[in-house]
């Protein structure tokens, strides 16, 4: 039998060893990360999300330029146009840019070269790169600030990701260029200078700085990332010693989200445990005060609390998802990966539509209607933020939504700093990289995840080779299994990442067993969901669609929008109960659909039916769902008859109710 070594790796020892692991040489004075992103290509997605990216490609992401000509034609200022110059362009291309490698699509590839190209020859003498001449106001476009640091941020992730796929080092040439511009004008003309959003999202450029640092070792970048960090908003300090995140408008959520992994980055030079604290703690405080069952927070555009019935940004969804990718690769630590996946598997799919050419600004943990109706969010925009449309809510959506899955099928496997291979989220791929000095391996992840158990790996390589593989036990499991070659070699308790090492031959197999159990949290009012491994379930609600033709102000909000209307009641509460009593109470019924879009009503692969009960007191309310009953109120009117209801997969709903008021004991 193979000698086999493995251990367990807590996040707090991942955390401790940090800067002492060996890995590919960083710079003096950066710390080594426990794992590193690999070349954009070198992740192949498969299965259900190669089908989701195919979406994309077919849907609003490869065809935005024609979808929405307004800013995205070639009057675009990135374009070296006087049409929008600001974010929507780079917003668009960060997402097309890893479509395009992911799929290695020579068209969406001839889309994005016109983007790269003119940025890299848009730069002047003193350093200076992008739109520079700023133009009257335009109505549906932003054309002026274009000196602001703010979407330069964007451009240079953009870049960044195509070295990645590229090595064109004409990249490198650029960015060295424009950070001693940077390191020049920074003092006289900051971060704020402009507009305030560069200030809070300034994690990014700090990113891109380190990043080009470990290539080059250019001392001044260091200074650099030291000036940016000065200049932006201290999110340590505010989740640590301030009620920010308590405090109902404080800050906008799209700001937070992406704003927010700028400790993680930071801590890459400066590697002091205040700033993993401030996250552990930020991260907590987040959804003590603003948490949803969908993963994210309330916050329509500011911080807006917990209630179920206030919006999500689909901006935070995908911004929030790229800073927990950042967090894990920097940290290793397995409450980052969890995170990822819940919005990842529930508020990402469900916001936007099956063809991906539509979407909704904000979405509701409990959502019973979308209609064009002004409704209690911080910010509205025409009545249209629930309604799935091109341009509902506001267009910053429409341009920004594609990175979301991208970027997620990008970090499903990280090399390690002990010269192995993570996989540290699970989905359907294949990736090819190179372990243990230098031998290439490829691994093929064969899973119906996140809807079942099992999650099977298959190794091939041209010569043995010894190399340790990571594989995450997530916290919500109980005790998951890892096999190799059909023998149980470990059985490990969740919260932990498991290093398996040995002598790998071409066909081994890892069987990597994820048990899941149903389990409930408590939200707002002391409501219920009921959730299982990543995904949270919710009721399934029929739906009456109704496209509609805007002809009120399609220039703001688009030409059409889709309103949803329920079909069956939703006013459904569930049984409180102990745990010992949720599997018997709540039914698991695979319902036999294999496809390779499980993210719908009709092509749910997994429910559960239970038993609940109608309240009739809770109604509509300014065309949503009205204020939820608090649990357990006393003498709270029910229905005396029990009704068996079906819970879906969160990220299968348009309509749903997701955190649950209760209706007695069981």
């Amino acid at each position: 039998m193979m000698k086999i070594k493995f251990s367990l790796l807590l996040p707090a020892l991942l955390l401790a060893a940090t800067a002492f692991s060996q890995q590919t040489n960083p710079r003096p004075g950066l710390i080594e990360t426990p794992y590193k992103e690999l070349p954009l290509g070198a992740i192949k997605p498969q299965g259900w999300l190669l089908e989701m990216l195919v979406r994309q490609k077919n849907g609003s992401t490869g065809q935005l330029d024609k979808l929405y000509p307004a800013v995205m034609n070639e009057r675009n200022g990135w374009l070296g146009g006087d049409g929008d110059q600001w974010e929507r362009g780079p917003y668009w291309v960060d997402g097309l840019l890893p479509l395009a490698y992911l799929l290695k699509d020579k068209e969406l590839i001839a889309k994005v070269k016109p983007w790269v190209e003119w940025s890299i020859k848009s730069q002047t003498a003193d350093g200076y790169f992008g739109p520079s001449k700023d133009y009257p106001g335009e109505r549906g476009i932003q054309r002026d600030n274009s000196r602001d640091w703010w979407p330069k941020m964007v451009m240079l992730k953009i870049l960044k990701q195509y070295y990645s796929a590229t090595s064109d080092k004409r990249v490198i040439t650029l960015m060295t260029n424009y950070f001693k511009y940077q390191l020049k004008e920074l003092p006289s003309k900051p971060l704020d200078n402009w507009t305030y959003w560069a200030k809070y999202r300034a994690g990014d450029n700090l990113m891109v700085v380190y990043w080009l640092y470990n290539i080059t070792g250019d001392q001044f970048l260091l200074e650099l990332g030291d000036l940016i960090y000065k200049q932006s908003f201290d999110f340590s300090n505010a989740f640590l010693n301030t009620d920010m995140l308590s405090k109902m408008g404080s800050i906008h959520t799209v700001n937070l989200a992406q704003g927010m992994k700028a400790p993680f980055i930071y801590y890459q030079h400066h590697p002091e445990q205040n700033y993993l604290d401030a996250m552990k703690k930020g991260f907590q405080d987040l959804r003590k005060y603003n948490g949803m069952a969908h993963g994210l927070y309330g916050g329509d555009e500011a911080l807006h609390g917990n209630n179920p019935t206030q919006g999500s940004e689909l901006c935070t969804a995908v911004e929030m998802m790229f800073t927990l990718e950042s967090g894990l690769e920097i940290t290793g630590d397995v409450n980052y990966a969890d995170q990822l996946e819940k919005i990842a598997f529930n508020a990402l799919p469900t916001q936007i539509s099956d063809d991906f050419q539509t979407h909704q600004y904000f979405q509701q943990a409990n959502q019973v209607m979308l209609t064009r109706q002004m409704h209690n969010f911080g910010d509205n925009h025409g009545g249209t933020d629930v309604c799935y449309g091109l341009l509902t809510g506001y267009p910053c959506c429409a341009s920004n939504m594609h990175q979301g899955w991208p970027k997620f099928a990008q970090n499903l496997f990280y090399t390690t700093a002990d010269k192995g291979i993570a996989a540290l989220v699970y989905s359907p791929s294949e990736v090819t990289t190179k372990v243990a000095g230098g031998i290439e391996v490829t691994i093929l992840e064969e899973t119906n995840y996140p809807f079942e158990e099992s999650i099977r790996f298959t190794l091939k390589t041209k010569k043995s080779v010894e190399f340790p593989m990571h594989l995450r036990i997530p916290e919500w499991c109980k005790k998951g299994v890892i096999k190799v070659n059909g023998e149980t070699i470990l059985e490990s308790k969740g919260n932990q990442i498991v290093k398996v090492n040995r002598l790998w031959k071409s066909g081994d197999v890892i069987e990597l067993q994820l048990p899941m159990h149903i389990f409930k949290s408590k939200w707002y009012e002391n409501s219920m969901s009921v959730e299982r491994g990543p995904i949270t379930y919710a009721l399934k609600i029929g739906e009456d669609v109704k496209v509609v033709e805007n002809t009120k102000d399609p220039l703001e909000y688009g030409t059409s929008y889709t309103e949803v209307r329920p079909t069956t009641p939703w006013n459904y509460g569930l049984f409180d109960m102990s745990e010992d009593k949720l599997k018997d109470n709540f039914k698991i019924e695979i319902t036999g659909k294999n496809t390779n879009y499980p993210w719908n009503l009709e092509n749910a692969p997994i429910q559960i039916k239970t038993k609940a009960k109608r309240i009739p007191s809770w109604n509509l309310y300014n065309e949503m769902a009205g204020p939820i009953p608090y649990s357990h109120i006393y003498g709270l009117e029910s229905e005396r008859e029990e009704e068996e209801v079906t819970l879906v997969p969160y990220g299968c709903t348009t309509l749903r109710i997701s955190q649950f008021p209760l209706v007695g004991r069981k």
